[in-house]
C-alpha cells in the first residue's frame, strides 16, 4: 500500500475525473479501462481475467482486500473525490485493462443458453442484464447492433461485478449472426409482447440450445429482428401492461428456459 496526499499525483490517472472522461475509448481522454468500484466488486476484479493496473481507495476499505498483486494507493476521501470527481461511497476502486473476449462464433460453439441483444443502450440496464445472467446460468451474451459497452463503470457497477464473469461478443451483423447459432443448433427465440408471440412457458425451450433476443428498453425488437428469429415468444402479463424492464423481461425467459 502506497500512501499518497495529493490529488495531483500523476500515479493516481487512471482514476481521474471519472465523472466526465469515464475512461471510454468514445470519450474525449478515454482509455478504455474496466473500473469497478467497491469492496465486492473489486474483489471480482481481482479474480476475473481483467489485468488490474492499480488501486485507490482509504485504508480501511484497501485493508479488507488482503494481499494484492497490484500498487494500491491509500488516501483520504476527500482526496478520493478530488481525483475522481464525486464522492465516492464505496470507498474503493480498482482499474483494469481489458481481456480478450471470444468472438460470437466460438461462444456460441461453447454454450447451450445465449442471449442475444438488440439496441440495449441503457449501461444500468445492460448491466442488470449481465447480473441475471450469471445468477440463472446464461452462458454468455452476444452484443447486437446499438448496444452500449458492458465495460462501462455504470455497468460493471449496476452488475455487481458480473459483467466480468459472463462472456461476450460482438455481433455487429443480426441476421447473418442468427444464421451462425442455428448452424450450431441453436434455437433463436425473439421476446416480444406480440399477442401473436407464443407464451414463454409453452414454447417447449427447456434442455435445448436457445438463445433469447431481446431488444431496446423503449420499441423493443426491430421487425426485421423478430421476423429473423426461428419463433417469437412472450411473457403473458396482466391488461393494460404492456412490457417489463428488458433486464426484468431477461431475467424471467433466462429462468425459463434453464
Amino acid at each position: 500500500m502506497i500512501e499518497i496526499d495529493d490529488p495531483a499525483d500523476p500515479r493516481l490517472d487512471d482514476f481521474r475525473d471519472l465523472s466526465t472522461a469515464d475512461r471510454r475509448p468514445d470519450r474525449p481522454g478515454g482509455r478504455g479501462l474496466v473500473i469497478a468500484e467497491g469492496v465486492v466488486v473489486v474483489e471480482r476484479l481481482l479474480a476475473s481475467p481483467y489485468p488490474v493496473r492499480a488501486l485507490l481507495g482509504v485504508r480501511r476499505r484497501v485493508e479488507a482486500l488482503g494481499p494484492l498483486d497490484a500498487p494500491a494507493y491509500v488516501t483520504s476521501a476527500e482526496v478520493m473525490a478530488e481525483v475522481v470527481g464525486f464522492h465516492l461511497n464505496r470507498g474503493v476502486l480498482a482499474a483494469a485493462d481489458r481481456a480478450p473476449q471470444p468472438t460470437a462464433e466460438q461462444l456460441a460453439r461453447r454454450s447451450t443458453r445465449l442471449a442475444v441483444l438488440e439496441g440495449v443502450g441503457d449501461h444500468e440496464n445492460l448491466g442488470s442484464l449481465f447480473r441475471n445472467a450469471a445468477a440463472l446460468g446464461i452462458d454468455g451474451i452476444l452484443l447486437g447492433p446499438g448496444c452500449s459497452d458492458p465495460l462501462y463503470r455504470r455497468s460493471v457497477r449496476v452488475s455487481m461485478g458480473h459483467v466480468l464473469r459472463v462472456p461476450f461478443a460482438p455481433l455487429p451483423e443480426l441476421e447473418a449472426g442468427l444464421d451462425m447459432l442455428r448452424h450450431n443448433g441453436f434455437t433463436v427465440a425473439a421476446l416480444t409482447p406480440r399477442d401473436s408471440a407464443v407464451g414463454l412457458a409453452d414454447a417447449g425451450l427447456r434442455h435445448r440450445r436457445v438463445a433469447v433476443m431481446l431488444g431496446s428498453e423503449g420499441p423493443g425488437l426491430t421487425d426485421e429482428a423478430i421476423e429473423a428469429a426461428d419463433l417469437a415468444v412472450r411473457i403473458p402479463m396482466t391488461t393494460g401492461v404492456d412490457s417489463l424492464n428488458v433486464a426484468t423481461a431477461a431475467a424471467i425467459a433466462f429462468y425459463a428456459i434453464a
